[in-house]
């Protein structure tokens, strides 16, 4: 009960990353606020993991190293571009429902590479759940969204969509070595190395001194509940039940994003947002029980 209750507390998490997203995205650079971001998780999961563990577990072994390199390269350097770029000109909404098909992806990915099950009674979960995300972000009428054209900020977040998956899947493996905790450190760890450069060349240094206590308080949403938190829960729930599985969860993301968007920004709740909460509620539940 307490995984599900972590998996469901990252998904709002991730829900807030939207809104924080986007207030940081007005004024630093993508891969200036992802640098930040990952940075300072870093340094909470430092700390942590030394508290927890008296030390931070060592990578070795050409194998491990190599694990740690892609999960930075795929859910750390490579998504979080993608994500924040989209960000500048994607709204929230419109951004959670290309999210919302992240389940599906990492299902697909997980019985293809995985050889996890794809049990009918999966297939049907994943489906309700998606269907729930899409009638909340849509306001009840998905055919709005397609009629609104597709631009590169689309194009980045179907980009978002395979490297959270990668992360997701590649995760899996890793953790018959490293812990959930350990996994999530070091990916974070050397996707904030690999974001440095372009951060830099993207002009962090000089731009950092303009930044607004908004922006700050956007990053440290982003590197506190976002990242640490969220990341580690979630990796805990792709150990201990599944990529698939725990990707459902995904699902409660643009639910959070339109509760976000009401409570900071403003915007209308909606009948729709009810039943698509009820729908997702219903697809996770079909797909865990």
């Amino acid at each position: 009960m307490i995984l599900y209750l972590k998996l469901l507390l990252a998904a709002f998490f991730w829900g807030g990353t939207f809104v924080a997203g986007r207030i940081g995205a007005a004024h630093a650079g993508p891969f200036a606020l992802a640098f930040l971001r990952f940075t300072l998780a870093t340094a909470i999961l430092v700390w942590h993991i030394r508290r927890r563990e008296g030390a931070l577990p060592q990578v070795s072994g050409s194998r491990n190293i190599l694990f740690v390199l892609l999960l930075g390269a795929t859910g750390i350097f490579a998504y979080n571009a993608l994500f924040f770029t989209a960000l500048q000109t994607i709204p929230a909404g419109r951004a959670a429902v290309v999210v919302a098909n992240n389940p599906i992806v990492i299902a697909l990915g997980a019985a293809l590479f995985l050889g996890e099950p794809l049990t009918r009674r999966k297939c049907i979960g994943i489906a309700i759940s998606v269907c729930g995300a899409l009638v909340a972000v849509t306001r009840g009428d998905p055919v709005s969204f397609l009629q609104g054209g597709v631009s590169w900020g689309d194009v980045a977040l179907v980009g978002c969509l395979a490297s959270w998956a990668a992360y997701s899947l590649l995760g899996k493996k890793a953790m018959s070595s490293l812990s959930p905790l350990a996994a999530v450190t070091w990916s974070c760890a050397s996707g904030a190395c690999m974001l440095l450069p372009f951060a830099l060349h993207e002009g962090m240094l000089d731009a950092i001194t303009t930044y607004t206590p908004d922006v700050w308080a956007s990053i440290f949403y982003l590197g506190m509940f976002g990242t640490a938190l969220g990341f580690t829960w979630f990796y805990e729930g792709v150990d201990r039940i599944g990529a698939a599985k725990a990707g459902v969860f995904i699902n409660f993301v643009p639910i959070t994003a339109i509760l976000s968007g009401w409570l900071f920004l403003g915007e209308p709740l909606s009948p729709s947002l009810i039943l698509g909460a009820a729908l997702v509620l219903t697809g996770v539940y079909t797909a865990n029980r």
